[in-house]
């Protein structure tokens, strides 16, 4: 149950960002990308830049916010997905990491969308 739970409140924060990011000019490309390596929660392009974009849900403070969620262990994964993309489709141009942070309280209303852009530095 609680990893439905989970997996739900994942799929919410998930299309929250897709709203954000669609609003914000980022043409997506791709959701749930998924290799070997783990998996890329949206894909997009900005211009001639690749934008890999992480996405974090919380439901209130218990486990910190969002964005504190993007710890060491998470961006070398985040930089070793990008890298593995980026091969996958041929991609030769620049590649950018953000983060959408999507924070609820405790009942689930929505308080922020936040995007933080360069998120993780790889290169």
């Amino acid at each position: 149950m609680a990893g439905d739970h989970r997996q739900g409140l994942a799929r919410l924060g998930e299309r929250l960002a897709v709203q954000a990011l669609e609003q914000a000019g980022l043409r997506i490309l791709a959701r749930n990308w998924r290799c070997p390596l783990g998996e890329i929660d949206i894909v997009g392009r900005e211009g001639d830049v690749l934008v890999v974009v992480e996405v974090k849900t919380r439901r209130g403070r218990q486990a910190g916010t969002p964005e504190q969620g993007v710890d060491e262990p998470k961006r070398a994964q985040l930089c070793a997905l990008a890298q593995a993309y980026s091969e996958h489709i041929g991609w030769e141009g620049a590649v950018r990491i953000d983060v959408v942070g999507v924070e609820l309280d405790a009942r689930g209303h929505l308080l922020r969308v936040s995007h933080w852009r360069e998120a993780v530095d790889c290169w």
